[in-house]
């Protein structure tokens, strides 16, 4: 194996696992193998651990236990609710509203509904990434049933007015969901049912395991289930659940909301200093959504004349890992719909890295990865026909 050091900004993408997550872990993969809806004791076991981290994440989010719904991540989540809502309220209405600039496991579910029937209006957003809820609000039609937007965006960490259109689609009596996948941890989530009737985190985002995430559904909103097939989770998910993720879910998330004032300044300071770095060194770039409130971990850079791709591999060949946007559209030869949306061209959206930094992300990695983009850049400038 290379033994090479990694330097890793891709935090976006996932992040290690903390050693709490796994301490939690270990018992149920060791030895506590029980099903938990078995009767016996060592089901009960497995039960008991299931609902104690219900608790865990119901307290973090200011919900009631019962309106947390185990799923095996964000994706599965966001499918649930918008699936979910759209099937249980379609004799309402069949207009739905969400962003350009939606994860995909939002985007494509929202464009398949628009296949089986219902009219989609995708929001636009500013030059800095920010849907306007007066944007949102304008949208809104007597047969609206459902509002998507995500809290934070994956590829430029913009943070959207969540709070705002939220509370907009209350007052008309319209179902409002928010993919909170990429705020969570990174900045205060605070009481999320104030705004907002579905909530959508996940595990592996905030330092705990892949395969673990929750759709928070306040009590009293329609939803229909995406699979049939047994009675777990409130009747909304069918399956055994992941006793050992849900314990790690659980565990990472008390360490993200512990750690999360420190950590915050600390890496917000980082990011500001990596991208002060680049602008004195390199000429012709641009940090997408730099004027809007983002998340302190994520800088989304655009290198003129060259692509992304070509930079990551540079970088890759120095141990250091970035990514050109979400980590589920790689290999897609199209540019980013996320900078698109923003008003880039297809060329500067193709010279697009992000950088996500995280825990164990320092001053001296950051005038590293600095240092070496410098004369990366450099290098592909003189060769690129573009």
């Amino acid at each position: 194996m290379n033994k090479r050091t990694t330097i890793y900004l891709d935090h976006n993408a996932t992040t290690p696992l903390c050693p709490e997550a796994r301490e939690a872990m270990l018992p149920f993969i060791d030895g506590l193998y029980g099903n938990p809806s078995s009767y016996h004791h060592v089901g009960r076991q497995a039960r008991s651990a299931v609902e104690a981290a219900r608790r865990t994440i119901a307290e973090i989010f200011g919900c009631s236990p019962a309106e947390a719904v185990f799923t095996a991540g964000g994706t599965e989540a966001n499918n649930l609710a918008l699936r979910g809502a759209a099937a249980a309220l379609k004799d309402r209405g069949r207009h739905i509203i969400t962003s350009a600039i939606e994860h995909h496991s939002v985007l494509k579910t929202a464009e398949a509904l628009g296949r089986d029937g219902f009219d989609i209006t995708f929001l636009p957003v500013d030059a800095q990434g920010v849907v306007a809820p007066q944007a949102a609000a304008d949208a809104i039609r007597p047969d609206t049933i459902l509002i998507s937007v995500m809290h934070a965006n994956n590829e430029t960490g913009a943070v959207q007015p969540v709070e705002v259109i939220g509370g907009a689609a209350r007052q008309r009596g319209i179902a409002f969901h928010t993919d909170a996948v990429q705020a969570f941890g990174k900045i205060p989530q605070g009481a999320v049912f104030e705004y907002a009737d579905m909530v959508t985190v996940t595990a592996h985002k905030a330092y705990g395991p892949r395969g673990a995430g929750a759709l928070l559904v306040r009590r009293g909103t329609p939803l229909v289930p995406l699979m049939t097939g047994g009675h777990h989770e409130q009747g909304l998910r069918p399956g055994t659940e992941n006793v050992a993720a849900i314990g790690g879910f659980a565990a990472a998330a008390e360490q993200a909301v512990a750690k999360l004032a420190s950590e915050s300044a600390r890496i917000a300071a980082l990011r500001d200093r990596f991208e002060a770095l680049l602008l004195q060194a390199i000429s012709n770039i641009a940090i997408n959504s730099r004027g809007a409130p983002r998340v302190p971990n994520t800088s989304n850079v655009c290198f003129a004349g060259i692509e992304s791709e070509s930079v990551l591999l540079h970088l890759d060949l120095l141990g250091i890992c970035a990514s050109a946007g979400s980590a589920c559209t790689t290999g897609e030869p199209e540019p980013s719909h996320v900078l698109r949306a923003l008003g880039l061209s297809s060329v500067q959206a193709q010279g697009a890295v992000r950088f996500s930094l995280g825990r164990a992300t320092t001053v001296e990695q950051i005038d590293t990865v600095a240092a070496a983009l410098a004369g990366i850049v450099k290098k592909l400038r003189e060769v690129s026909s573009l």
